[in-house]
């Protein structure tokens, strides 16, 4: 059943709408976001293509053109992609900013229409990546993609969460306060359900692996909520804002915990040439 489903990134079509709404322009994914943009604007500069994978309804995609850079974003929704193209051209940055209906899983089968393409770098945010099982495969079309010296900036949900699981057991809810331990779980998208997978730093360097090395890990949510719960932030907003300055400084030494983390990798030269 999840092989089945896991192939359908166009159930994300019916959530487009309002996702902004739900998630991008919530307190809690603004604090993360700003986290993420800052690694982003270290990772890319002005004048290189970087290629974005699931790029939702493309917040960062559009404040990275608004950088200089040229983004080639993708995702499997076509209402996503729509979304996308509207932001471009209401913030005047449709020069540098391409779109493609194209999947993580296209993308990890080789079957994308980006073969003839090179890029500088490639991102992927907020847990498009646990929507596949197949990283050897999409790190390996990626290396096709990527010069040498390119920067992955990934930022997936990781298995260890404990505030998940604080939160679950307080409510007499195990099951939830543990479905990460498994490494793959269920995920409803308005009226659908999906898999999602939920890969280690460990995992994904050793996917990534020989292809890319990896530069840094840290954590993403450590100490905030995830972002289902992201409505007490409203409750006490002095007290999320202290949390959210000690994630940041934090993040190294909880690495790969939370509701997210980030892993930098970078593309190596190939030594079969």
């Amino acid at each position: 059943m999840l092989e089945a489903l896991k192939s359908d990134p166009a159930v994300f079509d019916g959530v487009a709408a309002d996702y902004d709404e739900r998630f991008t322009n919530t307190a809690l994914a603004c604090i993360l976001r700003r986290r993420v943009w800052r690694r982003l604007g270290q990772s890319f500069s002005p004048g290189q293509h970087i290629l974005e994978l699931a790029c939702g309804t493309g917040e960062d995609a559009v404040w990275l053109a608004s950088k200089g850079v040229q983004i080639t974003a993708t995702d499997g929704s076509q209402e996503m992609i729509q979304l996308v193209q509207e932001k471009a051209r209401q913030n005047g940055v449709t020069d540098l900013l391409v779109t493609q209906t194209l999947s993580l899983q296209a993308i990890a089968s080789g079957e994308s229409l980006l073969e003839n393409e090179r890029f500088d770098g490639v991102f992927s945010n907020f847990g498009g990546l646990n929507t596949i099982d197949e990283w050897p495969a999409l790190a390996r079309s990626l290396a096709k993609l990527i010069r040498p010296g390119g920067r992955v900036v990934l930022v997936p949900m990781g298995p260890f969460c404990p505030w998940e699981i604080v939160w679950h057991l307080a409510h007499a809810q195990p099951k939830e306060a543990f479905r990460r331990f498994s490494g793959s779980s269920r995920a409803k998208i308005g009226q659908r359900t999906i898999p999602v997978w939920y890969p280690s730093g460990r995992q994904l360097r050793w996917a990534f692996h020989p292809w890319f090395r990896q530069l840094s890990v840290e954590s993403l949510g450590f100490w905030l909520p995830p972002g289902y719960l992201g409505q007490l932030l409203s409750r006490w907003p002095a007290l999320w804002i202290t949390l959210g300055g000690l994630d940041a400084l934090t993040a190294r030494l909880t690495s790969g915990a939370g509701d997210h983390y980030m892993i930098i990798l970078e593309r190596v030269e190939d030594k079969s040439h």
